[in-house]
């Protein structure tokens, strides 16, 4: 395992290039976002995500999210109208997760009998770096132990993932918060969960 030591404001080309190496090789890695430290491989790569299952200990018939590098990727795996399209264009980056109809893109092994999916664009230098050099997601799920306890500190994180994960990149400390879930396959915006991203705008006529 290696502990990476990015810039969380201005992310070294160098150390990215070498994760995103890692990930075209079947990594799994652990890395800071703007509410949590996550989990990640890449959406690519079957065997690694089965291999995030297993390490996260969930159900594979419950689809994990993913990152997305900005709207246009996002186009690229879900279907996006142009009410969808301006709601998430208007709150990206940041700490929300969307829910939408997935495309044919999304690899059979991320989608649920729903045929949806969860979708972030963090506002966060060191993940927009990621998708950006990789050219398509990354798998997201947060770091969190039997009680559900989350993860702010790279350290910690790697003691307990020893074994487990490549690599865990240290961008600093971060207080954990979850994001906020917007369900947008309905007619209206549902809001699915409370989290870090302000959801006052649902509420306005």
């Amino acid at each position: 395992m290696q502990i990476l030591s990015i810039n969380p404001d201005n992310p070294q080309k160098r150390l990215i290039r070498l994760v995103v190496e890692q990930l075209e090789d079947g990594a799994v890695i652990a890395y800071p976002t703007d509410t949590i430290y996550g989990l990640g491989c890449d959406i690519k790569n079957k065997g690694a995500i089965e291999r995030l299952y297993r390490i996260k200990g969930k159900d594979p018939n419950k689809p994990l999210s993913f990152l997305c590098s900005g709207i246009k990727e996002i186009s690229n795996y879900a279907q996006v109208g142009n009410q969808n399209f301006k709601i998430i264009n208007s709150l990206i980056p940041g700490p929300y997760t969307f829910i939408l109809e997935s495309s044919r893109t999304v690899p059979k092994i991320m989608l649920n009998k729903r045929k949806q999916i969860g979708v972030r664009v963090p506002d966060n230098n060191i993940c927009r770096a990621l998708t950006e050099e990789l050219g398509h997601p990354i798998i997201t799920t947060s770091v969190r132990d039997a009680e559900e306890e989350l993860f702010n500190d790279a350290e910690e994180i790697a003691v307990r993932l020893k074994g487990l994960v490549e690599i865990v990149i240290d961008g600093g400390r971060i207080v954990p918060h979850h994001s906020t879930i917007i369900d947008l396959t309905g007619n209206e915006p549902l809001l699915i969960r409370e989290g870090k991203g302000d959801s006052s705008f649902l509420m306005e006529d």
